[in-house]
């Protein structure tokens, strides 16, 4: 394989390629255009268009893509040859190779197809993408791909980075407006940046297809944990098996190849289970390079014979993965909002901005717990590879104490940020600087070093939904707290009087412990422990004010938003229901049957297995019955009763089949072991 550094960045249309191409007074009307929002104008646009065309021909691109996400999970693309030119009917007439810049800038889909919430229907269909110009677009795979926007033919957004996009808005106009209000003018603008941490399993792409429910669902809907499995930690940080390696290899040289280093790789807990994760970039431009990774990692995964899982929870009773989203904000003048500074202007915005965020989570707390709301990550959330479903923040025990001493009267300065020398005890290896604050994962929510970590965040999801609702609760934490000043108050005080009337969402101690969910209920902090809860609030009266105040959401489509939450929940439940029926009645009984037949004439060998084998029968036909008599009468009614009354069944048949899986001959069952998925790729 090449040396992947030798093409790093070199198939990104990024500012340094654009200074390159593009004459030095059109790039700077196109970054003025992003800072204002004004449209680029259209002779510059012409001059974008032909100079990414030249470009993107020299690396051999012969399509364009308008790549955007619509609200089902990965990505969509519309788009054609990097070659319209001009076609004339019943003319012979040489085709000219071009990139007309109204097919950059704009492109027109149908928007009916796609999950929208009743925002578009067959009648009324219309859709646009437009490219987010503060996304820089690349070649993969001979194809120049345009990072969009999605919106109906009313300006309605039906995607997932739309609403980001306006958040990031939000963010810098809130933003801008407290600095003001403490006496920081020197920012033009601010940023929100995501670094995120992919989880995922690899198993044979053999074994992937002989499991209909892996091809349908994304998950085992039965299988038993083979005798060594995650005891003892053997897999975490393990050498990466031979196969393994390099696909990560493949997939890391074609994300550095588009602009994004990959920072990590490496095995995770579960045998099977493995980790990237790449240097933090602007969040719309990461949440892009997330959804490209997971489809580079399925296309190259093909190539070796290997599947990726991006399930929350492919294989029951071990880990599942998590996508965690490390979040943050700062200014074009390289403030962090969340990193303690070494100055007393950044001590002072770091505790103003843990306030902000403060307020944002507990008076938001719900709409948080919806954007990781889904029906893979109910299976994670709360075990031990996941924080509760309760959402809570932790800005690390010692900074809780200094909010302590703040709501008491204290100044804001004084807490003592500070990176603490811990001596190993040898002389080889030097001592180590430990972080300000500990690490605590059994935390939603927990600070880390220079940003929060979003730690509920599945495996499967787009970044967008999660980033765009911790923009938005920290926009309006921002402006809060700015009204409060504005209106007379100290910063002290105000800081002093957002922590009082806020800090019961701060929580230090273990989330896992069977204490803290009694604990968060005394404090009012809600725990919303299934996606049909979850969703049910989602468009509160509070949620959709603030949407509305800060331009990401007008109520129409905050309720299509919701609408299209309970439309997937009960899309997947449903096929894991119908999956579960269909292996269960051509594989599973089947097998039990020639299993049964063995023992004729030796029935004191077999003597459980009748009883046992009936008893899946029994759990089948409850299940049957019960899912025939789903309601109809609103999204949400059929949601709940998915959750209460049909998932356990589920899991009571499940249960069935798998104490079965022990005594049934092992050539027998009929579908790939766990032993076999989660290891034979291995060696």
């Amino acid at each position: 394989m090449a040396d992947a550094l030798t093409d790093a960045g070199k198939a990104v249309f990024d500012d340094v390629v654009m200074a390159q191409k593009v004459p030095a007074a059109v790039v700077q009307r196109f970054n003025e255009c992003l800072m204002t929002g004004d449209p680029t104008p259209e002779e510059d646009q012409k001059v974008i268009a032909e100079s990414m065309f030249t470009w993107a021909r020299e690396l051999g691109a012969i399509d364009f893509a308008h790549w955007f996400f619509p609200l089902r999970g990965g990505g969509g693309a519309v788009g054609g040859m990097l070659g319209p030119g001009v076609w004339v009917p019943f003319v012979t007439k040489p085709m000219k190779a071009c990139l007309p810049h109204e097919r950059l800038f704009q492109g027109e889909t149908d928007g009916s197809s796609f999950p929208n919430g009743g925002l578009r229907v067959t009648h009324s269909a219309a859709a646009f993408t437009t490219w987010d110009r503060a996304s820089p677009p690349f070649v993969m795979d001979r194809c120049l791909y345009i990072p969009c926007a999605f919106v109906t033919h009313f300006g309605k957004c039906i995607d997932e980075k739309t609403p980001l996009l306006r958040s990031m808005d939000a963010v810098s106009s809130s933003g801008l407006r407290l600095l003001k209000t403490i006496g920081i003018t020197d920012a033009k603008t601010m940023f929100s940046y995501l670094g995120w941490e992919q989880e995922f399993f690899v198993i044979s792409a053999e074994h992937y297809k002989a499991r209909p429910d892996l091809v349908n669902c994304g998950r085992t809907l039965f299988g038993k944990l083979p005798t060594r499995h995650q005891q003892g930690d053997l897999n975490y940080f393990q050498p990466i098996p031979g196969k393994v390696q390099e696909l990560l290899d493949v997939a890391q040289a074609q994300m550095l190849k588009i602009g994004c280093p990959m920072a990590v790789k490496h095995n995770e807990v579960a045998p099977g289970q493995h980790e990237m994760s790449p240097v933090f970039r602007a969040a719309n431009v990461s949440c892009d390079s997330n959804v490209c990774f997971m489809e580079v990692m399925n296309r190259e995964a093909e190539k070796l014979g290997l599947q990726v899982l991006f399930h929350e929870k492919p294989f029951a009773g071990i880990n599942g993965s998590g996508k965690h989203a490390n979040w943050s904000v700062g200014t074009d003048t390289g403030l962090n909002f969340f990193y303690p500074g070494k100055t007393e202007d950044g001590a002072k915005l770091y505790v103003t901005a843990i306030a902000c965020l403060a307020y944002g989570l507990s008076q938001y707390n719900e709409l948080v717990r919806c954007t990781v709301a889904s029906a893979g990550n109910d299976h994670r959330l709360g075990a031990q590879e996941a924080p509760p479903a309760i959402i809570s923040l932790y800005p690390g025990q010692g900074f809780e104490q200094h909010v302590d001493s703040i709501v008491a009267g204290g100044e804001l300065l004084g807490y003592k940020a500070e990176k603490k020398k811990q001596d190993t005890g040898c002389s080889a290896a030097m001592h180590i600087e430990a972080n300000v604050e500990d690490r605590n994962r059994t935390a939603p929510f927990p600070f880390c070093g220079n940003r929060f970590e979003f730690r509920a965040v599945g495996s499967s999801q787009n970044c967008c939904l999660p980033i765009m609702v911790c923009n938005a609760i920290m926009a309006q934490g921002m402006a809060h707290l700015a009204g409060l000043i504005e209106g007379g108050m100290s910063h002290r005080d105000a800081v002093a009087q957002v922590y009082k009337e806020n800090k019961h969402v701060i929580f230090t101690g273990n989330g896992y412990s069977a204490e803290w969910p009694v604990e968060a209920a005394k404090r009012g902090l809600p725990n919303l422990n299934t996606t049909p809860k979850a969703v049910a609030t989602w468009k509160s009266d509070k949620n959709i004010k603030l949407f509305e105040d800060l331009k990401i959401y007008t109520a129409e489509e905050t309720e299509a938003r919701q609408e299209v939450m309970y439309e997937n929940y009960i899309s997947c439940l449903c096929c894991e229901v119908e999956t579960m029926v269909q292996m269960t009645e051509t594989g599973i009984l089947p097998a039990c049957a020639k299993d049964l037949d063995k023992f004729k004439g030796n029935e004191a060998l077999g003597s459980s297995r009748k009883s046992l084998y009936e008893g899946i029968v029994d759990q089948l036909e409850k299940l049957k019955a019960m899912y025939l008599s789903k309601p109809h009468s609103s999204l949400a009614e059929e949601a709940v009763y998915l959750c209460d009354t049909i998932k356990p069944q589920m899991a009571a048949l499940r249960a069935a089949v798998d104490n079965v899986e022990s005594l049934m001959e092992s050539s027998l069952y009929p579908y790939p072991t766990y032993e076999k998925m989660i290891y034979s790729h291995h060696f």
